[in-house]
């Protein structure tokens, strides 16, 4: 059962999963309710991300949720967030009769260990996204639904020192 945050905000949790270029996994969702056919049109990238289970950690939910989005826990981290982030979900495109409205997360960066071929999206029966690349942070953040921009500003932000530091 998810975990709900005051406010009825859903706790969950994004990824900034990197390779060894800084280039961040970006994918396109396959599942859009039928209120968001207006920018599922543009077929919106977005970072993995999903909710936070009874009984889980934060880290621990980031690891499950890479595993069924990305299909890969071959991964080191490298950072989280020291404060939770959130967005809201605009009022025409919540799910009706859904409590949520926004989510409240823990974000992570995670350095990927493993081969572009080792991505497997189908790695559950309900595939989050159904294309995937390396893109820049500001390609996202430029590619994203409208309503997740400013947290992928203040994600990009937590880990400036990351993406600015020459490795």
């Amino acid at each position: 059962m998810p975990r709900l945050y005051k406010n009825h905000f859903r706790e969950g949790v994004g990824m900034v999963l990197v390779n060894n270029d800084r280039k961040v996994f970006a994918g396109k969702r396959t599942t859009v309710n039928a209120r968001m056919v207006s920018w599922f049109l543009k077929k919106p990238w977005q970072m993995p991300q999903g909710g936070i289970e009874d009984g889980e950690t934060a880290l621990d939910a980031a690891i499950r949720e890479l595993d069924e989005e990305v299909g890969t826990k071959n991964i080191e981290m490298l950072a989280e967030t020291e404060e939770w982030l959130q967005y809201t979900i605009p009022p025409n495109l919540r799910h009706r009769g859904n409590a949520f409205v926004g989510q409240r997360q823990k974000w992570f960066l995670l350095k990927y260990l493993g081969d572009d071929d080792d991505i497997n999206l189908h790695a559950t029966a309900h595939n989050e996204f159904d294309v995937w690349r390396w893109m820049t942070p500001g390609n996202i953040i430029r590619l994203a639904v409208h309503f997740k921009r400013t947290l992928y500003v203040d994600v990009f932000k937590n880990f400036k020192w990351y993406f600015d530091n020459e490795a």
